[in-house]
């Protein structure tokens, strides 16, 4: 039996492409301005933890990847009953996710990087369940990368620490989530 399926082609050359395209000129096509900034606060946060510009460029990186190829998934119908069901999960543990990031920033001696971390940890898995069948091992591994990197406790504590410059990037990071709420686009 003959499985060629153009519709499957061409969706996978769209994720292909957007692998080799990822970049930020390339994501502003798919992400607005209040995510971009996010993006570039994101980035520069990992660029002081890591001291490393090149790992913090990677994490970035990926995450648009996955971003951009749920996208491509999501509105090419890829996604089963069951699949949605889970983005759906995912996409409220997400909102909440960003409700809590806020609020440990607006109320002092509220943080608790457990709880940012799991709820991290909790929204990765969920993102894996849903796209287990459409992405690739490479994938599943970016999808990681950027979730271990962003529950770390380490990291997590030291963006909410007191002193600079983690202070601003978290206030401008807490103020574009702010906005992505208010608006509903989170």
């Amino acid at each position: 039996m003959d499985t060629f399926s153009t519709k499957n082609l061409a969706l996978q050359a769209q994720k292909k492409l957007l692998s080799k395209m990822a970049s930020k000129n390339m994501a502003s096509i798919f992400i607005d301005d209040t995510s971009s900034e996010i993006l570039d606060e994101l980035y520069r946060v990992t660029k002081e933890y890591t001291r490393n510009r090149k790992e913090a460029q990677k994490i970035i990186k990926n995450l648009i990847k996955v971003v951009m190829k749920l996208g491509v998934l999501y509105r090419n119908g890829q996604f089963n009953a069951d699949e949605l069901a889970l983005m759906d999960r995912f996409r409220k543990k997400l909102h909440a996710l960003a409700m809590t990031a806020v609020s440990f920033y607006q109320i002092d001696f509220t943080f608790d990087r457990r709880v940012l971390s799991n709820m991290l940890k909790e929204c990765s898995e969920l993102l894996h369940q849903a796209v287990n069948t459409h992405l690739t091992a490479k994938s599943h591994s970016r999808i990681n990368h950027v979730f271990n990197h962003f529950a770390d406790y380490e990291f997590l504590s030291a963006l909410y620490g007191s002193s600079e410059p983690y202070r601003t990037h978290l206030q401008r990071i807490c103020e574009g989530l702010n906005q992505m709420l208010d608006e509903g686009n989170i």
